[in-house]
This record gives structure tokens, C-alpha cells and sequence, in this order.
């Protein structure tokens, strides 16, 4: 029987993840490794990592402008301190964001592809993607076709994939595994080798409307890809936890993770996202000294 050229892809690395062996392994850093990085300067880092996020329901045109004006008011509140890496937006806001938005260096995103279920005609994915970057959107986040994934479609995954990133061209793309659908640390290894070879610039854990959305345990499995992938092609991929980061003990465990497994050249705000809305404030108290909502 003829192996299919992503079958021969996913055999090139090791998918055989054991569960079991990749929570001994996240329990051991966090005991052994998360105290070390409980400091102002890794906090003051992941302020300049979050992508401040807003995906609700209830957005609007006024919400979305209300949001960006305090990204462009932080700048000059705390000048001392990193502004945040990126908004992220639904593409209908992109406009808005891209007009309203003064501080250099804040990436504007969207979520496109039918987000969250990515269950849409490609064509629709195509005209939403390419809509978001003629607006504003400098980056895009889609999601991987997970019920083709689970159906053993990986033709379908990955030309969608494909064809999205060829509309984006130079723009980044993050592709959302949504981890917590998948059944097993190896269906997330497969997952993310997958998507990195059909031209993901980052891979993301989740959309944060799936319980359970980002966890130690998806990241560390993800990180192991990240890591074997550039090993092999010597490319470099980006990496976002996203959902559910409801603590700044979340966010150090992510970046020690990231720490351990990728090294010190993944410890810039280019190749570490957070996707977040709420770890934002409080960071910011933290490294303040004093609780603080500015967001």
C-alpha cells in the first residue's frame, strides 16, 4: 500500500508520545524550574508577549476603538515598561484597529478561517483571510480543520493550510490546534508536525472556546515538535498558548516550558506569543507593585 507523502512526513519524527510520560515530565519543570523565573524581568518579557485579545460576541465598533486607544494610551503611561506584542481582533475590526493604532511595533491579528469551528468553505476561508489582511491585519490566526484531523483527512489539514498561508504571504500565520479535541499527546505531535509542514509560521494551542483550551501538557508536546522541526529544517517556528491563561503562574509555566524545551533563542516576543485578554492587568500589578486595571 502506497505510504501518502504525509504519512512520510509524520515518519520522519517521533509521534509516539506517551501520555503519561509527558505529565511526569511537565510535573517535574514547574516543580523544579517555574520558581527560578518568578521574577520582574520574565514578567516585564511576557507583558511584551501578550497578544490582548478580544473575541466576544458583543464587540463592536466603538469596543474595539475603546480597546485600541488603551494600547496607545499604555505607551505613554509606562514608558519604562514593553508594550504589548499584538491586538487580536475579529477581521470585520481589522479596519478600525489598523486607523486607530499609534504605537509602532503592535502587531494587529485576526482570527480568520471561520473561527472558531473552521467548518466553512475553503473559498469562504480564502476571501475572509485575504479581506483581514486587505484591512490592516499584519497577522492572521486560522484554525486546522480538526474533523478532517480526526477523520485521517490530512490531504484536506494540510492543503487548507497551505493555500491559506499563499494568501498571507509574507504576513505570519499561527495555526490553532485546538489540543483540547484532540485525544492523545500523539494526536498533538502529529498535529502540530503537520501543521508546521504545510507552512505554519507559529502553532497555537486553542481558540479558548473549547474546554480544556491551553495546557502544560499540549505546550510541552508542541514545544518537542517546534524543536525536532527546526532540528530537521532548520526552520523556525513561532509558539502561543492561548486560553486559559488565567494566572501570571500560567504564564511562567508556559515560559518555562518554553525555556526548557526550545532554549533561550524562543525567548523574544517574535517567537513566544500569549493569547490572552485578562493576563495583561495582571502582570501589570505585579510588576507594579500594586493591583492595576488599565486594560
Amino acid at each position: 500500500m502506497e505510504i501518502s507523502k504525509y504519512e512520510q512526513a509524520l515518519s520522519q519524527y517521533n509521534c509516539a508520545v506517551s501520555d503519561a510520560e509527558v505529565a511526569a515530565a511537565v510535573k517535574k519543570i514547574i516543580d523544579e524550574k517555574v520558581p527560578q523565573n518568578d521574577n520582574i524581568d520574565v514578567k516585564r518579557f511576557l507583558l511584551g508577549s501578550v497578544e490582548l485579545t478580544t473575541l466576544k460576541t458583543t464587540d463592536s465598533e466603538e469596543s474595539v476603538l475603546a480597546f485600541t486607544e488603551r494600547v496607545n494610551k499604555f505607551d505613554s503611561a509606562y514608558p519604562e515598561l514593553p508594550h504589548v506584542a499584538t491586538i487580536c481582533v475579529y477581521p470585520c475590526f481589522a479596519q478600525i484597529v489598523s486607523q486607530s493604532l499609534e504605537v509602532d511595533g503592535v502587531e494587529i491579528a485576526c482570527v480568520s478561517g471561520s473561527f472558531p469551528s473552521s467548518q466553512a468553505l475553503l473559498e469562504v476561508k480564502v476571501a475572509e483571510t485575504a479581506l483581514a489582511i486587505k484591512d490592516g491585519a499584519t497577522e492572521i490566526d486560522i484554525v486546522m480543520s480538526v474533523g478532517k484531523y480526526l477523520s485521517g483527512d490530512y490531504e484536506t489539514v494540510c492543503d487548507e493550510i497551505s493555500e491559506l498561508k499563499a494568501v498571507c504571504g509574507t504576513r505570519k500565520m499561527k495555526v490553532i490546534l485546538e489540543t483540547g479535541l484532540l485525544p492523545s499527546a500523539a494526536d498533538i505531535k502529529r498535529a502540530s508536525i503537520l501543521s508546521m509542514y504545510a507552512g505554519a509560521d507559529y502553532i497555537k494551542t486553542s481558540t479558548g472556546k473549547e474546554k480544556p483550551a491551553a495546557t502544560p501538557e499540549a505546550a510541552y508536546v508542541m514545544c518537542q515538535a517546534i524543536k525536532e522541526y527546526y532540528d530537521k529544517t532548520g526552520i523556525q517556528i513561532g509558539f502561543k498558548p492561548a486560553g486559559g491563561l488565567n494566572t501570571v503562574h500560567d504564564a511562567l509555566v508556559y515560559y518555562t516550558i518554553v525555556k526548557e524545551v526550545l532554549g533561550p533563542q524562543w525567548l523574544t516576543n517574535e517567537w513566544l506569543r500569549l493569547g490572552t485578554s485578562r493576563l495583561a492587568n495582571l502582570l501589570l500589578s505585579e510588576i507594579v507593585g500594586k493591583e492595576t486595571k488599565f486594560f
